[in-house]
C-alpha cells in the first residue's frame, strides 16, 4: 500500500541521514535542569485554551479523532505528592460535528480528573466518581494518569534522574528539522513503571521538546503516546512550553492521531497547593469483573450483555455468528466462554462488526484468533488490516492474536475478511441475517444495521437505546432520525430493537419517540 512504502522509505532515511553519539544521560538532564529553570519545582499550574479530541471515535478511518473546542484549560501539580487535577470546559464549537465521543456536543461540558498517589477519579460537579478501571479497555485509568504525570517537562527530569538514564545525540545532515534548529538534538531514555519505555529529546538549547512512550490499547497494540513542548517563555525564572500537542495514536500507521493542544497563557511555579484528601469511595472503589449474561430473544437467537456493551450470538445448522466483538480480549473471551455454553460443540464461522470505534471493534481479534471470519463495511478493511491486525509485536499487553499471527504472515493464509458494500447475507437456507450499511449518519460513515427478518429484530450500534422500564421517552436525536430513514428506505418491518447500549425495546417505542 503507498501510505507503508512512504513510511518505510522514510525510516530508511532517517537511518541512513543520523549520525548517533553516545552522551552522558545524568549530564544532560542536569543541564536541562538548569536551562529551564526546574531544579527547585515543587508545583506548578498552568492554564490555557485550545482543543481535545475524542480517541477512538473517528468519523471514518482515513479521519482525524473528532475535536472539541477547549475554552479553559488549567492543569495543577504537586511533583512530591505525585498528584494533579486536570480541569477544561468544551464545547463543540466550529469543529465538524462528525464521529463519536459525544459529538455533538450540546452546550458547554465540565471535566475534572483527579490523580493523588495510587488513586484515580474524576469531579461530577461536587460527586468524586471513582475510576478503578481501564483507559479505551487498555491501560487502567490510575496507571495512565501516574504516566502522564512524568511525561510532564519537569515530569520528566524528576523521574529520568531517578531512573537508569541512557542519552544519545544525533546529528540530522539534512535540512533543519522540527525538533531543533542546527540538526542535533539528544534523547534520553529510562523505564518507568517497570515496563513503560519512555524517550525524550533535547534540543541544542536543552529544552525538552518531545517525550513519547507507548501504552496498551486493544486496537493499536503498543500506541504511541507522544507529547511535544514548543515555544518555551519564562515564567518567574522557570521556562515553560507555551505550546503542548498531544498524539495518541501513530500516524505513520493511520491518520487518527491527534488527541489534545493547548495553548498556555499562564504558568505559576511553586503554587501552594493544598494537601488532597483520597475520598472513601474512591479507596474503596474496585472495577467490576467481566461478566457474560445471555438472554433468549427468540429460537436460536441470545443477547449476550453483563457489561456496558452487548452481543448477539445466532445459532446457524452447523455454525454460530456473533454479532459485535466490543471493548478487548477480556470481554471477547467471557462472550465467547458464554456462547459456548448456550450453543455447545459448533463453531463460530463469523463476527459481525457495526463499526471501527475502538469500543465496539476492540475484541475482534480474539475472534480471528479462533478462526473466524470478519465481516465488517468494505471502508475498513485497510485499517483493520494495517492497525488493529497489524503484525507488530504486542510488548505491553499480548493477546492471542498475536501468538497466532505467523499463521497468517507472509501471505501463507489471508486474513479471513468480508466486507459489506450494499447488502451482506448470512443463511444456511432456514435463517436469515441481513447486513445493511446505513446512509446518511454523523456517528460514522461506515455503520452496519443487522437485521434478522424472521424474528424482526433489529440490532444498531450507539444509534438508539431503548428508555428502561418506567423511565421517560427521550426526545429524538439525529442519529434516531437517520435510523428511522434508513428503517423506511429499507422497508424493515421492526417488532424490536435490539442495542448494542443497553436493553432491547418494542419497534412501536421507537417509532412514537421519532415521531414526537
Amino acid at each position: 500500500m503507498k501510505r507503508k512504502k512512504f513510511v518505510v522509505g522514510a525510516l530508511l532515511t532517517l537511518t541512513i541521514g543520523t549520525t548517533l553519539h553516545a552522551q552522558d544521560a545524568r549530564g544532560v538532564l542536569q543541564a536541562a535542569m538548569t536551562a529551564m529553570g526546574v531544579a527547585n519545582l515543587k508545583t506548578v499550574q498552568y492554564s490555557g485554551t485550545g482543543w481535545n479530541a475524542g480517541v477512538g471515535q473517528s468519523f471514518s478511518p482515513q479521519d482525524d479523532w473528532p475535536r472539541f473546542e477547549v475554552t479553559r484549560y488549567t492543569r495543577t501539580i504537586d511533583f512530591d505528592a505525585k498528584s494533579s487535577r486536570e480541569e477544561l470546559t468544551r464545547r463543540q464549537g466550529n469543529n465538524p460535528a462528525r464521529g463519536g465521543g459525544g459529538t455533538p456536543l450540546q452546550g458547554e461540558q465540565q471535566q475534572v480528573a483527579v490523580l493523588s498517589g495510587n488513586y484515580a477519579w474524576n469531579m461530577n460537579g461536587e460527586n468524586a466518581v471513582p475510576q478503578p478501571g481501564e483507559y479505551l479497555a487498555g491501560i487502567k485509568v490510575v496507571e495512565l494518569r501516574q504516566l502522564d504525570l512524568l511525561l510532564t517537562p519537569s515530569g520528566f527530569l524528576k523521574a529520568a534522574l531517578a531512573g537508569n538514564p541512557t542519552a544519545i545525540t544525533f546529528t540530522l545532515p539534512s535540512s533543519p528539522g522540527e525538533i531543533t534548529k542546527n540538526g542535533k538534538a539528544t534523547i534520553v531514555s529510562f523505564t518507568t513503571m517497570g515496563k513503560y519505555r519512555v524517550n525524550g529529546t533535547f534540543n541544542d538549547q536543552n529544552m525538552l521538546e518531545l517525550v513519547q512512550t507507548w501504552i496498551p490499547n486493544p486496537v493499536y497494540g503498543d500506541m504511541l503516546y507522544e507529547l511535544r513542548y514548543t515555544n518555551y517563555k519564562d515564567f518567574g525564572g522557570v521556562k515553560f512550553p507555551t505550546g503542548i500537542h498531544v498524539h495518541q495514536g501513530d500516524p505513520r500507521l493511520n491518520a487518527a492521531h491527534n488527541s489534545m493542544d493547548i495553548t498556555v497563557t499562564s504558568v505559576q511555579p511553586n503554587v501552594t497547593v493544598p494537601a488532597m484528601a483520597v475520598p472513601e469511595a474512591v479507596q474503596k472503589a474496585t472495577a467490576p469483573p467481566v461478566r457474560a449474561a445471555s438472554q433468549k430473544l427468540g429460537d436460536g437467537v441470545w443477547l449476550i450483555a453483563g457489561g456496558s456493551h452487548n452481543s448477539l450470538a445466532v445459532d446457524f445448522n452447523d455454525h454460530i455468528a456473533v454479532i459485535e466483538a466490543p471493548l478487548n480480549e477480556e470481554r471477547s473471551l467471557a462472550v465467547l466462554a458464554e456462547v459456548s455454553r448456550i450453543i455447545p460443540n459448533k463453531p463460530i464461522r463469523y463476527i459481525v462488526n457495526t463499526h471501527h470505534h475502538f469500543d465496539h471493534s476492540g475484541g475482534l481479534r480474539t475472534y480471528l484468533a479462533q478462526g473466524a471470519t470478519i465481516v465488517t463495511h468494505q471502508g475498513n478493511r485497510e485499517y483493520y488490516e494495517d492497525v488493529l491486525f497489524n503484525p507488530a509485536p504486542r510488548t505491553l499487553q499480548p493477546d492471542r492474536f498475536s501468538t497466532f499471527y505467523p499463521y497468517f504472515a507472509g501471505g501463507r493464509r489471508p486474513l479471513p475478511m468480508e466486507t459489506v458494500n450494499q447488502k451482506f447475507v448470512l443463511s444456511d437456507g432456514t435463517r436469515t441475517v441481513d447486513l445493511y450499511p446505513v446512509q446518511g449518519l454523523n456517528h460514522v460513515a461506515g455503520m452496519l444495521l443487522v437485521y434478522l427478518p424472521k424474528e424482526k429484530i433489529l440490532v444498531n450500534a450507539d444509534l438508539y437505546t431503548p428508555p428502561a422500564q418506567g423511565s421517560p421517552m427521550p426526545m429524538p436525536n439525529a442519529s434516531m432520525r437517520v435510523l428511522q430513514q434508513n428503517i423506511q428506505r429499507l422497508k424493515l418491518d421492526v417488532a424490536q430493537h435490539v442495542p448494542i447500549h443497553g436493553q432491547p425495546g418494542p419497534g412501536d417505542q421507537f417509532a412514537q419517540i421519532v415521531a414526537r
